[in-house]
């Protein structure tokens, strides 16, 4: 582990239903993050790896235990302030792009940077900040198009640019090469590799066994508990089981989940 704890998990429980209806789908789980690790998680389909992802993106909150993101306890902050953590300190990039058809590339980068509460950012600035990034992701030729004009492989590239507008303490990766080509998943993961060389602290769900093997770091997760945490040893058959129902289930993050990651639900900021 390098540097500080970006993520410390204590004791995280999740429950669905109360009373003797009540699911467990996550038990106890301990997990710290350093700055500047790269972490692959894997399971199978109920494993509650996707449970505990929405946990780290502030999409959900722990039934029982303590998250502590960049310093800050987040477990039982309300509504408007886990939307302004997550617009803060939390970069998304989903399996599905989940980029706004009607903008062009430019203002879906930009989106980010007008929820920031309490910070006056100018369009200019925004302008400017958008251009930078998407030009560091090969983007700068596209400012103007719409996502329907890009291939699979330039709308990752342009969600991985949004993730990266306010400088998030982590970026969250759900199965970002799911649905991309090999060359495209290949290109999306050197980009991914090459922020974390950078210093970027990276978590993400892959159910590509090949991937995971690639990885520094890889949490197994089987029925809601950390089965392995450590190098990537045994990755391969457990990334592979379920691949195919996990693979469909990792489009679940629909709209409304990105405009509330990025702000675009009116939630205060």
């Amino acid at each position: 582990m390098s540097g500080d704890a970006i993520v410390r998990l204590e004791a995280i429980g999740k429950d669905y239903g109360a009373g003797a209806a009540a699911l467990t789908v996550l038990r106890s789980v301990d997990l710290t993050i350093g700055r500047g690790e790269f972490v692959g998680i894997v399971g199978a389909s109920g494993s509650g790896k996707t449970t505990m992802m929405n946990i780290l993106g502030c999409l959900d909150r722990p039934t029982r235990g303590r998250y502590v993101l960049a310093g800050e306890d987040v477990s039982t902050l309300d509504d408007d302030r886990l939307s302004d953590v997550r617009n803060r300190s939390i970069g998304f990039v989903f399996q599905s792009f989940q980029l706004i058809p009607e903008l062009t590339v430019r203002e879906n980068v930009e989106l980010p940077l007008g929820y920031v509460r309490g910070a006056r950012i100018t369009r200019s600035k925004r302008h400017a900040r958008a251009v930078e990034l998407l030009t560091s992701v090969g983007l700068g030729h596209r400012l103007t198009h719409r996502p329907a004009q890009l291939s699979g492989g330039e709308c990752q590239r342009v969600a991985v640019a949004r993730a990266l507008a306010n400088e998030p303490a982590l970026i969250l990766a759900d199965e970002p090469t799911g649905n991309l080509d090999t060359k495209s998943g290949e290109d999306v993961m050197q980009l991914l590799f090459g922020l974390h060389a950078a210093g970027r602290t990276i978590v993400m769900v892959t159910h590509n066994p090949e991937i995971a093997a690639r990885l520094p770091r890889v949490v197994e997760m089987r029925d809601g508990e950390v089965l392995r945490d450590g190098a990537p040893h045994g990755a391969r058959e457990s990334a592979s089981v379920g691949a195919n129902d996990e693979g469909r289930a990792g489009a679940r993050s629909d709209a409304h989940e990105v405009r509330r990651a990025s702000g675009t639900t009116g939630e205060a900021r």
